[in-house]
């Protein structure tokens, strides 16, 4: 089954919540920005203020984009179709993204995939990810 294009929804503004505005900043720019724990050195996602494993400060950080799908699902009766999945980032975290630009067929767990950010109808690009 092939992948469309088509402009993602988004709902809600996400200038509104100062927590995940740094995000949000690198989508503007075509950056995939993170928060990493000060403490550990772990990524994080999803993009919080504070650290989950001790509770501390953040830094945002650039990441590469590149990654590896551990899990996915194919809705074939949604119209259009579309591929969720999570991707293991490089540095480590798991992102739930959908997979764009290729055969839903050809998706396997493992396989390399890049960032790709595309355009929503009512807010920033989003990331997402195709085949490497």
């Amino acid at each position: 089954m092939a992948a469309v294009q088509r402009k993602i929804p988004f709902v809600g503004t996400p200038d509104t919540n100062p927590e995940t505005k740094p995000f949000f900043d690198g989508c503007v720019a075509g950056k995939l920005v993170i928060p990493q724990c000060v403490q550990t050195g772990k990524y994080i996602w999803y993009p919080r203020g504070i650290s989950p494993f001790t509770l501390g400060p953040v830094e945002w950080k650039e990441v590469s984009g590149n990654g590896t799908i551990y899990t996915y699902s194919v809705m074939e009766r949604a119209n259009p179709p579309y591929c969720i999945a999570y991707v293991q980032l490089a540095e480590g975290p798991k992102m739930m993204t959908n997979i764009v630009d290729c055969d839903f067929k050809d998706v396997k767990i493992g396989m390399a995939v890049k960032l790709k950010f595309i355009d929503t109808e009512n807010g920033p690009p989003m990331p997402f990810f195709a085949p490497a």
